[in-house]
């Protein structure tokens, strides 16, 4: 961590609930981002923590997942432009990654089970994004106002002042609504947030629909589950597939080797003996949505390209180094 990373936390500091330093190169705080626990205001689940030269913030309530410089962005414009005024006078800018799935866990009281929201089909602008990424916009919906809509189903944020419009990803178990994911069409850093009505069922796309008794596909989004057949997809947390009901699954993880988080729970699934793409290297596209629109037929790809034990392993170092 440098002198300038030290002295905008300090900056900050003031601003961040409950902030404390824990150690060298670990700062601890409630999260911003989702408020962390609105029952137990002692809850501090907000990080920012060194990687290398750069800073990242990190949440273990909701996921939410950041640089340094995306952090300070939210919280501050002013003050952001001022860091990377100072980083770049200094050469130091850094090379950040944005992790977008953050993910809002809440206490599990009464909550409505029904979006009464118009489809995205029906309004320009998502409907325009979604089918450009070759998404059907009647599978989803549309929210002018996200943070209004969501505490109409649960109060969840205590002020609706930035509000924004999100395309609107409903997750269904058993026919019931157990949460909801909101994907930003503006350039908001926190490009998706999930927030889980039922705080004891699992953050799946899909799982209302997937054949346990066949292979389930496992994506990192629910956008790119939709290109697969009988696939799920993760909604910001590493799950455990056991935990609900499915046997044979097959993980399909995003084309960046140079992901450290991508990395490290690829190389997790192939330590449990679980089937995994490793995608080839004449493959550029990061995800299975890009790779759509690059015209792979990905399922074929993913068939083609699954793995497990010692070949996983060997595919795998290879690919790390593309």
């Amino acid at each position: 961590m440098n002198h300038i990373d030290s002295k905008f936390i300090g900056l900050i500091s003031s601003r961040l609930e409950k902030f404390k330093r824990i150690k060298s190169n670990l700062y601890n705080f409630r999260c911003p981002v989702c408020g962390d626990s609105k029952k137990n205001k002692s809850k501090t689940r907000g990080y920012l923590y060194a990687m290398k030269a750069d800073v990242n913030f990190k949440c273990h309530n909701c996921g939410a997942s950041m640089t340094f410089s995306n952090f300070l962005k939210y919280l501050d414009t002013v003050i952001h432009k001022q860091y990377v005024f100072e980083r770049f006078k200094t050469n130091s800018s850094g090379r950040g990654t944005v992790v977008e799935k953050p993910t809002f866990n809440f206490e599990a009281p009464k909550f409505k089970t029904s979006i009464k929201l118009p489809r995205a089909s029906e309004h320009p602008r998502p409907s325009g994004y979604l089918t450009a990424r070759k998404l059907d916009p009647k599978n989803f919906y549309y929210a002018q106002h996200f943070k209004e809509f969501v505490n109409s189903l649960k109060p969840t944020f205590d002020s609706t002042k930035y509000d924004e419009e999100r395309i609107v990803i409903p997750l269904v178990r058993d026919s019931k609504l157990i949460g909801v994911q909101g994907r930003a069409l503006s350039t908001n850093p926190v490009k998706y947030l999930t927030i889980m009505l039922d705080e004891d069922a699992p953050k799946i796309y899909g799982l209302d629909t997937v054949d346990k008794g066949a292979t389930v596909y496992i994506t990192e989004g629910p956008f790119d589950s939709t290109f697969l057949r009988n696939s799920v997809a993760m909604c910001g947390a590493d799950l455990v597939q056991r935990d609900w009901g499915i046997s044979d699954c097959c993980w399909v993880f995003d084309n960046e080797p140079r992901n450290r988080e991508i990395t490290r729970r690829i190389s997790n699934t192939i330590d449990r003996g679980e089937k995994v793409v490793i995608w080839p290297s004449n493959i550029i596209e990061k995800d299975i949505n890009d790779m759509v629109l690059a015209g792979h037929h990905v399922q074929n790809l993913v068939q083609s390209n699954t793995y497990s034990g010692l070949q996983a392993k060997l595919n795998f170092n290879t690919w790390k180094k593309i």
